[in-house]
């Protein structure tokens, strides 16, 4: 076997095996990413553009909900672009941006304003995508002893903070809107139901107790009716 034709099957061997690394890197690939037009500590009203790529073959985004890291608070962000119909609402946590669902294979790409970014290296962006047909898709796990995980938080690494600058006042405390998650509230027809269910309570054999209680009433009347007639006819008898 000549030394060229073992340099070939090396050279196909190895082509073969990158293939087959990047055959496995794909899937992965297909996450969630995160850039701001100022990428440094402290920096103030940063526009942080985030862009998730779609992975299902039948569904469009819904939603896209960010939980934020350490430094940031929910008040301090704001959206400044997103797709058609969708809006940000905050949470305890973080916000969700959202609405109509995009068509299928359509990434969702979204822009905020950030008060001010901490004085940190790095920061994660933990982020859940919900697909209209209800799949999520968690993209929240930190690197831990230099591996790359599966299912990677969106990472922004900041340069040093400018000199001379320093943290912001915290803003104003504000009350969380509303999650996607629709509450149930009672409708005055639910209310009145509950009032009748709660009037027609029933006892160990099934019979509303309304009707118990009303059967008990009607006993005694009869019985004292009837008591009292036989004390009239006795008193009749003993006087003839």
């Amino acid at each position: 076997m000549s030394l060229s034709l073992n340099g070939r099957r090396v050279a196909l061997t190895g082509a073969a095996a990158l293939t087959a690394v990047l055959a496995l890197a794909g899937p992965a690939s297909a996450h969630t990413e995160v850039e701001a037009d100022k990428a440094q500590a402290l920096a103030e009203n940063v526009t942080l553009t985030v862009v998730c790529e779609a992975e299902s073959a039948s569904a469009g985004f819904r939603e896209v909900r960010v939980v934020l890291p350490e430094g940031i608070a929910p008040a301090d962000v704001t959206l400044e672009e997103a797709p058609k119909g969708w809006q940000l609402k905050t949470t305890d946590d973080g916000y969700v941006v959202g609405g109509t669902p995009l068509k299928t294979g359509v990434d969702a790409e979204y822009k905020v304003k950030i008060r001010q970014l901490p004085d940190v290296e790095e920061v994660a962006f933990k982020t859940i995508d919900t697909y209209s047909d209800g799949k999520v898709s968690r993209w929240i796990e930190l690197p831990k002893g230099g591996e790359e995980p599966e299912q990677p938080a969106p990472i922004l690494k900041l340069k040093a903070a400018a000199p001379g600058a320093k943290p912001i006042a915290p803003s104003p405390t504000a009350s969380p809107t509303p999650s996607p998650t629709p509450s149930v509230t009672a409708t005055p027809s639910e209310s009145g139901a509950t009032a009748a269910a709660a009037d027609t309570k029933k006892d160990d054999d099934g019979t509303p107790m309304s009707l118990v209680v009303g059967g008990v009433a009607a006993a005694v009347l009869v019985l004292g009716a009837g008591g009292w007639w036989l004390t009239k006819r006795r008193a009749s008898a003993t006087g003839s």
